[in-house]
């Protein structure tokens, strides 16, 4: 599972991706500071087990910050979309390549409006455009690839009496695309065979496609400087999130210096050390304009919703010993992981490692003491011990 952040250049994406991963992607402005895709771990946030459990947690592959426990998940930030990226304008070819690899999208938008179509400082500018034009984009982008490889698979379906969904799944499986998303979106493209994909029904099908494979959320990002307040008229209409990128990576560099206790999508942070006039003044602002009015930088938020609500993700916590809760070195709840909802006990086994899954027995849910079969359904922050023969 991959999380995409996108949008056009200058708008604040590799801000964003470093305020959720702390690594080292290039920030500047100027168009394009992004050429090659910066990959990197982000975390989503959950309510930490230990609280159930009232034990002190050792988390080994993730981290637990006053009982919330932050779990892993791959992020990339590719590089800016202008319009006509699907003709190859700008770095057009290149992002395209690297969107292939995402499951959702998080579109970094300036919602204050001070940069043009092609990520230059400027005054004016709707917010809303942008919101179009990179859907469009990525949309014109899954049409093309279609309409390339259209004659392929109707010659296939129609003349070998091949599925035309098996045949779909293969020429597409470049896009990160599946036999599940193919049929959804031919049912509610209304395309039930293939003499009925013309130009118009291809065009039709690749937008409900790229709906349903790679979602796209919005981040109203610079959301301190909107005062036009875009961000209040387009709130209606999409669903769109308040954020302020600089203040989010502020906050954790803040954090990570030890001048401040900040848990990442908190509404508020607490002062550790004697701070400069200048640190103080920037943290004030982040407080007065930021956080007390929206309640968060809405950056964790904005990644916590693509994973848990448009992906549908759960966590869950597999352990090996079912009284201590913890692994066979003693760690405490040790690792969480992330896994679609409405997974079975042996679904898990298996993303642990595919020896424990091939050789599941049963498995016992430590919250209830209750042994489980392998299609027992998970439920968020389900803790199991997974017994496997040998």
């Amino acid at each position: 599972m991959m999380v995409g952040v996108v949008g056009k250049p200058n708008a604040g994406k590799s801000t964003f991706f470093k305020a959720l991963t702390m690594a080292d992607a290039e920030i500047a402005n100027f168009p394009f500071t992004t050429i090659k895709p910066n990959i990197g771990v982000g975390y989503v946030r959950s309510e930490c087990a230990c609280g159930f459990f009232k034990l002190s947690c050792s988390p080994k592959n993730s981290y637990c910050q006053g009982s919330n426990r932050f779990t892993p998940v791959k992020l990339i930030d590719v590089a800016g979309l202008v319009p006509g990226a699907h003709e190859g304008k700008g770095l057009g070819n290149q992002f395209l390549d690297d969107l292939r690899q995402a499951d959702v999208l998080i579109h970094v938008v300036d919602v204050s409006g001070r940069t043009n179509e092609r990520g230059e400082p400027s005054e004016g500018c709707d917010p809303e455009n942008d919101i179009r034009f990179l859907s469009e984009e990525i949309d014109l982008w899954f049409a093309g690839i279609i309409q390339k490889n259209w004659e392929k698979i109707r010659t296939r379906v129609q003349y070998e009496n091949k599925d035309l969904i098996k045949e779909l799944a293969v020429q597409l499986s470049g896009l990160q695309v599946n036999e599940g998303h193919i049929k959804r979106a031919l049912d509610e493209a209304g395309v039930d065979e293939a003499a009925k994909f013309t130009g118009d029904a291809i065009e039709r099908f690749a937008r409900t496609l790229r709906a349903i494979s790679k979602p796209i959320m919005i981040a109203a990002n610079k959301i301190d400087v909107d005062t036009s307040k875009n961000y209040e008229r387009l709130k209606g209409k999409y669903e769109i999130t308040p954020v302020c990128a600089e203040a989010e990576l502020a906050l954790r560099e803040a954090g990570k210096k030890g001048l401040i206790g900040y848990t990442p999508g908190d509404p508020k942070f607490d002062v550790k050390a004697g701070l400069e006039p200048k640190q103080q003044k920037a943290l004030d602002f982040i407080k007065a304009k930021i956080l007390d009015v929206y309640g968060s930088t809405g950056v964790q938020q904005c990644l916590n919703a693509a994973v848990f609500g448009v992906l549908k993700q759960i966590v869950v916590y597999p352990v090996e010993n079912e009284s201590k809760i913890s692994d066979s070195k003693g760690n405490v709840l040790p690792d969480s992981y992330l896994i679609n909802e409405g997974s079975t006990a042996v679904e898990l086994a298996y993303k642990v490692h595919t020896d424990i899954g091939s050789k599941f027995i049963s498995a016992i849910d430590c919250k209830t003491k209750m042994r489980v079969g392998r299609d027992h359904r998970l439920k968020d922050g389900d803790v199991l011990k997974i017994m496997a023969g040998r």
